[in-house]
């Protein structure tokens, strides 16, 4: 029997080829038949778990929160010091300097990335913004909303920090920061499917131990991370409930 693992859309495409050494490596660790499929955008992957295709994934906090409650995953393991963080960005040559000073009516560039626009949206809420008196320039990727930004097509980008920080140098010396959110404890998960859940804590352990021999360090080091730590149930449910509050 074979298994269905992917990837949330929002991962930096630098480390694309990671994922694939690391479904190599994870089922030569486990001899499991796992198959990665990777999904050009958030659309496409929800249907692909609506109809119970995703047994394992690594999946953004508010798709986890969904896949936990609704569809009976488990977490495994997260990234040791990585958290999701939203960044306010805009052109280098705008002079504002504050959230508070943007204007209604501007024009806001985001992806689809739920967790990451709910909390640059809270990040704008200063300026007496929201989704009712900004202008939306939808994006597929974040070095589109930098694109928007540096053709000002677009008034202010929200990006995963993550993927703000692996723009390059040249991009990022014509744009600026205005805010940097500080939340820490929202963070992607490796989550596993009913289907696969009598092999949990075997999977949970090698993803553990991995960082404990060279060659899981190098695929470690393919996806940008250093090791894997334990996530507890009772963390999850934490994480979950507080981005239910910050939706709210």
């Amino acid at each position: 029997m074979s298994f269905m693992f992917t990837v949330s859309p929002d991962f930096t495409p630098d480390h694309l080829s990671g994922w694939y050494i690391f479904n190599t490596w994870l089922q030569k660790q486990t001899d499991l038949a796992i198959h990665l499929e990777m999904y050009n955008d958030f659309a496409s992957q929800r249907e692909a778990i609506k109809n119970d295709n995703i047994d394992l994934i690594y999946a953004n906090p508010f798709d986890a929160a969904m896949l936990v409650r609704e569809k009976g995953f488990q977490p495994l393991v997260k990234a040791t010091g990585e958290a999701d963080e939203a960044i306010i960005a805009v052109n280098a040559k705008n002079r504002v300097e504050d959230v508070a000073y943007l204007e209604a009516g501007i024009k806001v560039a985001f992806t689809e990335d739920p967790d990451v626009h709910m909390m640059g949206m809270i990040m704008l809420e200063p300026g007496d913004l929201d989704a009712n008196n900004i202008t939306p320039v939808l994006s597929d990727t974040y070095v589109l909303v930098a694109k928007y930004l540096l053709n000002e097509e677009a008034d202010v980008g929200i990006f995963l920090a993550e993927a703000y920080d692996d723009l390059s140098n040249m991009i990022k010396r014509q744009l600026r920061v205005i805010v940097r959110s500080q939340i820490s404890v929202i963070h992607h998960c490796l989550i596993i499917g009913p289907k696969l859940l009598e092999k949990k804590d075997g999977i949970q352990n090698t993803l553990i131990a991995m960082n404990t021999n060279d060659k899981g360090q190098n695929v470690l080091k393919s996806l940008g991370f250093n090791a894997w730590e334990k996530v507890e149930n009772d963390e999850m449910e934490f994480m979950i409930d507080l981005m239910d509050t910050l939706t709210m």
